[in-house]
């Protein structure tokens, strides 16, 4: 049945913007953590600097709450909001998906699979969502694609190094990466409202043009 996805839409939206703010808090806290082991690297010792140490673990730490939890909200507004479009794309055209519904889900969580089911699933929906049911560019969703796996791995690579690190330069290191990760995480973010946004818009027009002729 095909429902409204604007709601969802705009809330997905509206989360993806949150978790831009909570990278950015979580680039601050990685600047001023880099900069604080940097300076015990170098060998700087005495109250000031562990004062400024303490006060780099309290905000790193609360950066990374901040992140994690902005993030499941995100997520689970997402996948109802992909789901929703999931299915009113089979509306459109019942023969343009690869991929049976349940992955719509799953794709996200089953190792491996991960990599690419969901993209895949994203671009039947965005063809079948599309004027026509007709294919349309797909230079967004994988430029939001790539983004999106090539920051997860540098975010998952960081924090192992992060983890692991003893030394004052190998937390600065690991900070670094886990910066680097950050930043591709917001141009995910961005490039993902433009995805959310632009398939709600698509579907929504599409509705209210009434039935049109699909091909098989």
């Amino acid at each position: 049945m095909l429902r409204s996805p604007v709601g969802l839409g705009q809330a997905t939206a509206l989360l993806l913007g949150f978790v831009i703010v909570a990278d950015l808090f979580g680039i601050w806290a990685d600047i001023t953590m880099y900069d604080v082991t940097g300076a015990l690297a170098s060998g700087e010792v005495g109250a000031a600097v562990q004062r400024r140490a303490d006060h780099a673990d309290s905000l790193y730490s609360a950066a990374g709450y901040v992140q994690s939890a902005t993030l499941v909200a995100t997520i689970v507004v997402y996948l109802i909001w992909f789901m929703r479009v999931r299915v009113n794309a089979e509306v459109f055209n019942p023969f343009g998906h690869s991929k049976s519904r349940g992955w719509t889900g799953w794709g996200w969580f089953v190792p491996v699979v991960n990599l690419w089911f969901p993209r895949r699933i994203m671009l039947d929906i965005w063809d079948a969502s599309g004027p026509g049911g007709g294919r349309d560019r797909h230079g967004l969703v994988n430029a939001w694609w790539t983004l999106w796996i090539i920051g997860l791995a540098a975010g998952r690579a960081g924090l192992t190094e992060y983890r692991n690190a003893d030394t004052a330069q190998e937390i600065q290191n690991a900070v670094g990466q886990v910066m680097f990760a950050d930043v591709l995480d917001i141009a995910a973010a961005v490039l993902a409202i433009l995805v959310v946004l632009r398939l709600t818009r698509m579907q929504n027009e599409t509705a209210h043009q009434g039935p049109v002729s699909r091909g098989v």
